[in-house]
């Protein structure tokens, strides 16, 4: 589907040759009786790369479309791919740590999440806005330190390292954010 640069939004995925082209933000502006002025800033779903550029108005796009479908993630290679299985065709596929590595800090094995397929090729996951880890490691607190909003360092069982407050020990089960990864409470 053929779309204008003056009808592009925010969350749009567009072709660009053989690349895939997630609109992060846009602005168009009409300067008094000048032409108007489009500004793209796009992130490579490929390679991951931030680019900006700004298309003449009357530019046509070409919108992608993306399935996304519930993925359960069984383990990781030795080559460092990551396998998920499709839940409902049982097919299996390896994510490369390029495109998922920075996520799967968040994601347990055997859990279930959403993979973004373009053609029948996966090309990334769609986290939750937080999820429930366990505190595998942390710093004993030390007495007095609780009242100022101290934080420590702790690593959750998947391996993700976080701040957290001083009354949270090993073993407790957290709610942290996905988007920030910070510390959102106890789950």
């Amino acid at each position: 589907m053929s779309t204008k640069a003056t009808e592009l939004r925010k969350g749009n995925v567009i072709l660009k040759g053989e690349d895939l082209l997630l609109i992060i933000d846009y602005s168009h502006a009409t300067p008094g009786n000048l032409r108007a002025v489009v500004q793209v800033k796009v992130k490579s779903l490929i390679s991951g790369q931030v680019t900006q550029f700004r298309p003449a108005a009357g530019d046509n796009f070409e919108l992608a479309f993306l399935d996304r479908n519930n993925c359960q993630y069984l383990y990781r290679e030795s080559n460092g791919d990551y396998v998920f299985m499709d839940e409902e065709s049982y097919e299996q596929f390896p994510l490369s740590p390029d495109l998922v590595g920075s996520y799967m800090g968040y994601v347990k094995e055997s859990q279930s999440i959403e993979v973004t397929f373009h053609q029948q090729r996966p090309i990334g996951i769609e986290l939750p806005t937080s999820v429930v880890l366990e505190v595998a490691e942390a710093e004993m607190a030390i007495k007095g330190n609780s009242a100022t909003g101290v934080k420590k360092d702790a690593k959750l069982e998947t391996g993700l390292d976080i701040r957290v407050p001083m009354h949270i020990s090993v073993g407790e089960k957290i709610k942290v954010s996905t988007s920030t990864g910070e510390f959102l409470g106890r789950a």
